[in-house]
């Protein structure tokens, strides 16, 4: 059955394609955009100046938006992807308004980490139909914070976007490395990154907050500070080996590149944990490592086994495939469990 769904989101991002990914599945999206503006915009401007003294402001008025909407034609379901900034009283009108539209609350971060909180946020998931997120250790965290229904959903790829592509020599020279990393600055990662570098493995970092790091060492490269869209999956493909670090202060077991870079074709080289193991499997379809050392004795491997490199990569590539590691595959799931949720 096809859906009408008021989507309230970012149009940037995994939320874009995740609401790419419900069109895909035969659904109708009317989108109310809820975003942060873009950066070096007059907007973005404004929007960091109140949100200084108010956290994530509506500044786009998407909760007004929402009731105007569902006040005007019906709609099966409100997805809101985070969505921060989104007032409760917005829901309960909403809810008062369409009795029978389902409410979903969707987060790709760890709910529990104040800073990706508000009080906004908390004060509406018990009026949710059902609360998904990628994170694991947040079902039972978010239970205890009132929300009804919670449904753990992994990570996952957009096949328009994260898939096997062949670089032109331009686009080789720009993205190509023999170690890649694509990701935000942080303290534990550049010392790891700088421990690589020193015992010899040349390393390419693309993403913000890098800039200081540029003559840390030179076989650490610093790229571009931000890639977006097919840019982002060149890099991973020119890379031969493609590093996850997960977040600390998410508590990271996965991450979307978890799922992304092998989905491109690509080889990963991550972080060891349980939900990494699960995922792929260790030697054949994706590598681990839980150190530094063990990070550098792995790529000194297969920077050398060039074949077995490629194996790992094709095999990595057919289990996203496989097990159904897609937003349109993540995205059947949710909506199989919000039929069921009361």
């Amino acid at each position: 059955m096809s859906l009408e769904i008021l989507y309230v989101g970012a149009r940037s991002g995994t939320c874009l394609q995740r609401a790419g990914g419900l069109e895909d599945l035969g659904h109708r999206i009317t989108f109310i955009d809820s975003g942060v503006p873009e950066i070096n915009t007059g907007w973005y401007t404004i929007y960091r100046a109140v949100h200084q003294v108010r956290r994530y402001p509506d500044l786009f008025r998407a909760s007004s938006r929402i009731v105007k909407a569902v006040s005007r034609r019906p709609y099966d379901l409100l997805w809101i992807d985070k969505g921060l900034m989104i007032a409760p009283g917005a829901l309960s009108r909403a809810r008062e308004i369409r009795p029978e539209m389902k409410m979903v609350a969707y987060s790709p971060d760890d709910m529990m980490n104040p800073g990706n909180q508000t009080r906004r946020y908390l004060a509406r998931l018990p009026l949710h139909d059902l609360v998904v997120t990628t994170k694991s250790y947040n079902v039972p965290e978010l239970t205890d914070l009132g929300a009804r229904n919670v449904f753990f959903v992994g990570n996952a790829y957009d096949p328009e976007l994260h898939r096997p592509m062949k670089l032109s020599p331009q686009e080789q020279d720009r993205f190509g490395s023999e170690v890649g990393f694509v990701g935000a600055y942080e303290e534990d990662r550049a010392d790891s990154m700088i421990h690589a570098a020193k015992a010899g493995i040349p390393i390419t970092v693309h993403g913000p907050g890098w800039e200081h790091c540029r003559d840390r060492h030179p076989n650490l490269r610093i790229g571009e500070s931000f890639l977006r869209g097919a840019d982002y999956t060149r890099a991973v493909v020119g890379s031969r080996i493609n590093l996850g670090f997960l977040r600390k202060v998410n508590r990271d077991l996965q991450t979307t590149r978890s799922i992304e870079i092998p989905a491109s074709g690509a080889f990963m080289l991550a972080e060891r944990t349980d939900e990494h193991l699960e995922l792929f499997r260790e030697g054949v379809e994706a590598e681990f490592f839980d150190s530094d050392d063990e990070m550098i004795d792995k790529c000194r491997y297969y920077l050398a086994n060039e074949q077995k490199r490629q194996a790992v990569a094709g095999a990595g590539l057919a289990r996203c495939r496989e097990s159904g590691y897609s937003n349109q595959d993540r995205l059947a799931a949710i909506l199989k469990k919000l039929g069921t949720a009361g």
